[in-house]
């Protein structure tokens, strides 16, 4: 007896080889949650392994639970336990959106003032940032995005859950960004006084002193107003603000010895040559004049309508005025 070999007997082994990897690659996924048949040893597994510090491994079990018993007893539990193992773990963005989909889940779960403190600290965590563990860096110079979620996630608890046993530490934490917060604001606005924007900078630090008193920054926002008011030659502003500094915050840096305003005398102003030579070149410095310490009676438009009329009547003949130009 002969057989025919046709061209559909490759295909045909091919596909059970797949079919066979298939097979095979299941029975390892199997494998790690081998002897794992309740619900209960899914959760002691991944119990265990959290406090082992074993998070990645933590992660994949409560993962498995859920999926295996989603309205098991220990379901709620593993949905918050995993927000831990996703901070730990150092995904903040997942521990994040865990915390999200607790609070949305279960909102009258026991454990959802931690759930709102979670979310708070994930993004207090990743507002400093990786590079923080090994270079200092200065937070205040950072944006300020995770830093304003961090704060209004840990507001909202203190809010909802004033007698939370986490309310002491998410208010500590509430302190330290909303200096932050501020001393951001003052950055910005000496980023403006360099460049000679002196309302965008007069404006900042308006908004300091309005929305962050009690804050260290409030005493610099109050100068910036100062250093505005005397550039752009409001100087009764300047001086009402100036006695507001030196009557509350009569030794900051700003004022000397008698309490006279020390006004800063170099600002940005890069030449072409700094500019085109990436800073190897020239100067990126200035010494700009204050504004001018009275104001004209009329404005310089006014003022040259006026020089103009004045030299055009002072040339005309006695004829080309009773005439109106038509005789000269």
């Amino acid at each position: 007896m002969t057989f025919k070999i046709t061209p559909k007997l490759p295909v045909l082994v091919i596909l059970a080889a797949l079919l066979s990897g298939c097979g095979l690659f299941g029975d390892r996924d199997n494998d790690e949650f081998a002897g794992l048949s309740t619900e209960e040893q899914f959760y002691r597994r991944a119990l265990d392994q959290l406090n082992s510090n074993n998070f990645t491994g933590a992660i994949a079990t409560y993962q498995a639970l859920e999926s295996r018993f989603p309205f098991g007893r220990f379901a709620a539990q593993a949905q918050i336990e995993i927000v831990y193992a996703y901070y730990r773990n150092g995904d903040m963005e997942a521990a994040r959106a865990a915390a999200d989909r607790f609070i949305r889940l279960h909102p009258d779960n026991d454990n959802i003032d931690y759930a709102y403190y979670m979310r708070g600290l994930s993004s207090f965590r990743d507002s400093s940032g990786f590079l923080n563990r090994f270079i200092p860096i200065d937070q205040t110079k950072r944006d300020p995005g995770r830093a304003q979620e961090s704060f209004n996630d840990f507001s909202q608890l203190l809010a909802l859950y004033p007698d939370s046993p986490y309310a002491a530490d998410a208010r500590a934490r509430m302190i330290y960004l909303r200096n932050n917060l501020a001393a951001y604001e003052i950055h910005v606005a000496n980023y403006y006084l360099e460049r000679r924007a002196y309302v965008a900078a007069l404006r900042r630090g308006q908004y300091v002193v309005e929305n962050f008193q009690g804050t260290p920054a409030v005493a610099d926002g109050v100068a910036i107003m100062v250093e505005a008011y005397l550039r752009m030659g409001l100087n009764d502003l300047a001086d009402t603000t100036l006695g507001l500094l030196r009557e509350n915050y009569p030794q900051h840096a700003s004022l000397d010895d008698d309490g006279e305003f020390i006004i800063r005398t170099e600002v940005t102003d890069p030449s072409l040559l700094y500019t085109v030579t990436f800073g190897l070149l020239g100067d990126n410095r200035g010494n700009p004049p204050l504004a001018p310490t009275q104001r004209p009676n009329t404005s310089g438009s006014q003022q040259i309508i006026d020089s103009q009329t004045r030299t055009e009547e002072e040339g005309r003949s006695f004829l080309s005025i009773i005439t109106f130009g038509l005789l000269d």
